[in-house]
């Protein structure tokens, strides 16, 4: 019995050693959690709004101006539109934080160094605007720009419209598989609901542009 007792208290300290190496891997996926989903995010909408587009006005009109047209007016609205709903969303988070902040100082009668300390950290990991919206246009112009390259060297109607779709199905596939490596999760699960969710949303778009330009909606 006391060499057992001996032994548990000999392996403690290593115990404890690791437990707040695995709690910062913990701490450190949370946070990658988060610029992760926005590039992963912004990439994805990208790729989806500009191909369905291109592949809804291929299918109205056999013209690579008109393809490539729809398809860069696409990246540039979409971009912004991203970059400046991320900006808004952020900055209500970071006011919001800011707020529940302050709440939280003036509950205290004095505070320690060692809460002037931790306060200074949590203000330096508040989120930053600018630099969300920046990442946000920037993942959604990488991904528009993928369908725009596969399309443009691409002379027979018939083939660009089917590199296009093969293009978005392989680029919604790596999505997937660099999501689930990095964030440490099932990459098939992973890759299986990206390629989905992407193909819905733009056999959906593809379906609307075909029947508005089609010879029904003409007036």
């Amino acid at each position: 019995m006391a060499s057992n007792f001996e032994l548990s208290e000999r392996s403690s300290p290593k115990q404890q050693r690791i437990s707040p190496r695995a709690e910062k891997e913990e701490v450190d996926y949370m946070q990658r959690a988060q610029w992760l989903r926005a590039a992963l995010l912004g990439a994805n909408d990208g790729l989806v709004t500009v191909a369905s587009l291109m592949m809804g006005v291929g299918s109205i009109k056999e013209d690579v101006k008109a393809m490539l047209l729809v398809g860069f007016a696409g990246l540039v609205a979409g971009a912004c539109s991203m970059a400046i709903g991320e900006f808004v969303s952020v900055c209500t988070q970071r006011d919001i934080e800011t707020a529940q902040m302050k709440r939280a100082i003036e509950t205290k009668t004095s505070l320690s160094a060692i809460d002037e300390q931790d306060e200074e950290e949590k203000k330096e990991r508040l989120p930053n605007p600018g630099q969300a919206a920046l990442a946000s246009a920037l993942a959604f112009s990488v991904g528009a720009a993928m369908p725009l390259l596969a399309a443009v060297f691409i002379e027979n109607h018939k083939v660009r419209m089917a590199v296009v779709a093969i293009v978005a199905t392989l680029a919604l596939l790596v999505f997937g598989v660099t999501g689930a490596v990095l964030g440490k999760t099932s990459v098939f699960k992973s890759s299986v609901r990206v390629v989905i969710g992407g193909w819905m949303a733009m056999a959906l778009t593809f379906g609307l542009t075909k029947f508005i330009g089609s010879e029904a909606m003409q007036i």
